[in-house]
C-alpha cells in the first residue's frame, strides 16, 4: 500500500507560480512511477506529469511542457510539481498518483494509489 498526501494548493494569480508536494508513504518506492493529474470543473481529469522514482526521468503534458517541473526527494520520499506562468485554465484539482508497475503512463486508470487532491485556482 501506498498513502499519499498533497499540498500546496491555493489561489494563485494568472502569471504566477506554485509548487506542490505529493508526501508518500508506505511500500518501497523502487521502481515506482509517480504522477500528477488534474481535473477541472465538468472536465476529464487530465495527465500532467510523471517522474521515474528511481531513474528520476520526467515527462510533461503539452499543455504544461516548459513551465513545469516535476521532480522528487528521495529521502522525503516526496514529489514535487513546480508550475510557472500560470494560466487561468490551469485551474483545477490537482492529483498525485503512484503506479506500481515501472512503466510510465498518461493514462489515470493505469495508477494504482490516489492522493486526495487539492485545488488550485488561477485567479486573472
Amino acid at each position: 500500500q501506498v498513502q499519499l498526501v498533497e499540498s500546496g494548493g491555493g489561489l494563485v494569480q494568472a502569471g504566477g507560480s506554485l509548487r506542490l508536494s505529493c508526501a508518500a508513504s508506505g511500500r518501497t518506492f523502487s521502481g515506482i512511477v509517480m504522477g500528477w493529474f488534474r481535473q477541472a470543473p465538468g472536465k476529464e481529469r487530465e495527465f500532467v506529469a510523471w517522474i521515474n522514482w528511481n531513474s528520476g526521468t520526467t515527462y510533461q503534458a503539452d499543455s504544461v511542457k516548459g513551465r513545469s517541473t516535476i521532480s522528487r526527494d528521495n529521502a522525503k520520499k516526496t514529489v514535487y510539481l513546480e508550475m510557472n506562468s500560470l494560466k487561468l485554465e490551469d485551474t483545477a484539482v490537482y492529483y498525485c498518483a503512484a503506479k506500481s508497475r515501472p512503466f510510465p503512463s498518461t493514462r489515470y486508470d493505469d495508477y494504482d494509489y490516489w492522493g486526495q487532491g487539492t485545488h488550485v485556482t488561477v485567479s486573472s
